[in-house]
C-alpha cells in the first residue's frame, strides 16, 4: 500500500554542524531551511531537548516548525524523532531535505518513501522514525563519478557555477512550501518537476 503525505508539519534540512562544513555539499539541507528561514523572518533557536535548532513558521495553512539537528549527519535520526514526539507529528508529515548525488545541480525532487540509498542521514531516520514512510526533498549535487570519490566530494564546496544553479534550484524549491503545508503534495510536485532537467544515474552511493 502506498503511503501519502500529510500536510507538513515538520521539516528538517539535514548537514552536519559547524564552520567547518557550512559550505560543502552535504549540507544543501541546512541551506535550504536557512533560506526558507530568512523568506518568512524565521529565527533558529537552539533546543537542547531536540539536540538542535528550531525555528517555527506561521503559514496562512498552519504552523510548520524548522529543524536543523546539530548532531552530525549519521546521527540525524534522533533528534528529529525526539522533535516529532514532543509536537505529536507523525512521520507523514514530515519532510526531509537533504543533498543527492543521483541529480544534478539544478534539479530538485520531492519523494515520498523509498529507500535510503546508502545516504547515512536517511538512514539513521528510517531506524529512529521506524521505516521509510516520510516526505524527502532531494537537491541535486551530482556524482563525482567513482564510488570512492563520493565522501570527499560531498564534504567539500561546489565550484562557482554549481552553487548558482542549486541556490536557483533551493530558490524554486521554497515556492512550494506553502503548498507542502497545505497538504497539497500534487500541486507543489507539478510545480517543483515540470521542466526540469533528468537526474543523473548512479543510484545507490555510499556516504
Amino acid at each position: 500500500m502506498s503511503i501519502r503525505p500529510e500536510p507538513i508539519r515538520l521539516l528538517v534540512g539535514l548537514g552536519n554542524p559547524g564552520p567547518r562544513y557550512a559550505e560543502t555539499r552535504h549540507n544543501a539541507g541546512f541551506w535550504f531551511v536557512d533560506a526558507l528561514a530568512r523568506r518568512y523572518a524565521a529565527d533558529f533557536r537552539p533546543e537542547s531537548r531536540f539536540d538542535g535548532e528550531a525555528a517555527r513558521l506561521n503559514l496562512p495553512a498552519g504552523d510548520c516548525w524548522l529543524l536543523k539537528p546539530m548532531s552530525f549527519m549519521n546521527k540525524s535520526g534522533l533528534p528529529v524523532r525526539k522533535c516529532a514526539d514532543f509536537y505529536r507529528i507523525p512521520p507523514e508529515a514530515i519532510l526531509i531535505v537533504h543533498d543527492e548525488l543521483d541529480l544534478d545541480p539544478g534539479v530538485v525532487r520531492l519523494k515520498m518513501g523509498g529507500g535510503h540509498g546508502g545516504h547515512n542521514g536517511l538512514r539513521d531516520l528510517h531506524r529512529h522514525l521506524g521505516g521509510p514512510n516520510y516526505a524527502r526533498l532531494r537537491v541535486g549535487i551530482g556524482h563525482p563519478g567513482h564510488r570512492d570519490d563520493v565522501v570527499p566530494f560531498v564534504l567539500d564546496r561546489p565550484g562557482k557555477a554549481d552553487t548558482q544553479v542549486i541556490e536557483e534550484a533551493i530558490d524554486k524549491a521554497l515556492d512550494q512550501v506553502p503548498a507542502l503545508v497545505a497538504g497539497r503534495w500534487d500541486e507543489a510536485v507539478r510545480n517543483l518537476h515540470g521542466g526540469s532537467p533528468k537526474p543523473a544515474t548512479n543510484s545507490e552511493e555510499t556516504r
